[in-house]
């Protein structure tokens, strides 16, 4: 399957709502891919949400919708044993993270009570009410939102739901002839109205099978691993990224060789997408956030710091054959 191909389809759909944000819009293709969560972590109005439904009109897939409060259940989001008095029996009325695409609209507004239901879902793919497990269907992903500046009323995500979270990013506000071509491209209607579905299940489904495909050398195994231990053992950190920090830098960076058209991973792969995966599981010793130091400067620190290894990272059937691989 020629992902390369793919993620330009689904990138291209999504440029049309999404302006100017190619670089985000590449991760949340490469999160597609893994069949990982996003946490789009952005001040209001920079359209986090939008985002999240270009992704779902794109994909042919179910798409539902979670707009986190502070008196929200566990059972909101899961669903609900209900009792027919017909049927004499409980019947299960599935809650709406039970759908393929999943927009968690502000998660850090809900209670911690709430926050956890999500993480059975998001880690194993299945939910359990009742002592009844059901299993969720595939692709199944969560798109989160949340505003990082406004703390009234709102629960700072622990750290076990932030870890299942394949990565974060930010959007930022746009340049002037981008916010420019905004207003004109709304001037009528929303860009959205007009979107159309242009990848079906099948295709997602077998694009995230066809990464895992992609060769990563050992020397770019032990470069992932050796970032990941830095964050461990940094002064500035006080509990540094786990081995799902590894396993998840590993799986994004085969996606992002696999979207630039390569067969093989590069060591500028791993660079480019150690803050997005790395620096939310991370957290930042007292010592340095007195200094005004975060997450982010501190993976940034540690990327600059690390040796890059060097040699040959294809295939070995590629560099017999000239070279001939992107």
């Amino acid at each position: 399957m020629d992902i390369q191909a793919f993620g330009e389809r689904v990138i291209g759909n999504l440029e049309i709502v999404i302006v100017g944000k190619h670089q985000a819009l590449e991760l949340i293709v490469v999160g597609l891919l893994c069949q990982g969560h996003v946490l789009i972590e952005d001040v209001p109005g920079v359209g986090k949400t939008m985002m999240a439904r270009s992704l779902a009109r794109s994909l042919d897939c179910t798409f539902n919708r979670l707009q986190f409060t502070p008196d929200m259940l566990p059972s909101d989001v899961t669903g609900v044993s209900i009792y027919n008095q017909q049927k004499g029996e409980f019947e299960f009325r599935p809650g709406p993270i039970i759908g393929q695409i999943i927009l968690a609209d502000e998660i850090n507004r809900a209670t911690p009570k709430t926050q956890a239901a999500l993480l059975e879902a998001m880690e194993e793919h299945q939910v359990t009410v009742d002592g009844v497990t059901h299993t969720l269907p595939r692709p199944f992903m969560v798109l989160a939102t949340q505003n990082p500046i406004e703390y009234e009323g709102t629960f700072p995500l622990p750290e076990a739901q932030l870890d299942r979270f394949l990565l974060r990013l930010r959007l930022g506000y746009p340049s002037v002839s981008d916010e420019i071509r905004v207003l004109d491209d709304q001037q009528l209607r929303h860009p959205i109205e007009s979107l159309k579905s242009i990848v079906s299940t099948e295709e997602v489904l077998a694009a995230a099978d066809a990464i895992k495909q992609v060769f990563v050398s050992p020397a770019v195994k032990l470069y992932i691993v050796e970032l990941t231990s830095r964050t461990r053992q940094s002064g500035d950190v006080y509990l540094g990224a786990s081995p799902r920090g590894s396993l998840a830098l590993y799986r994004t960076a085969q996606a992002r060789a696999a979207l630039l058209g390569r067969d093989h991973v590069l060591p500028d792969d791993v660079k480019e997408l150690a803050v997005s995966v790395l620096a939310h599981r991370i957290i930042v010793s007292p010592a340095a956030r007195l200094r005004d130091l975060g997450s982010d400067r501190i993976v940034q620190e540690i990327v600059y710091n690390t040796p890059v290894p060097g040699g040959a990272f294809a295939p070995e059937t590629d560099r017999k054959a000239g070279g001939k691989s992107k």
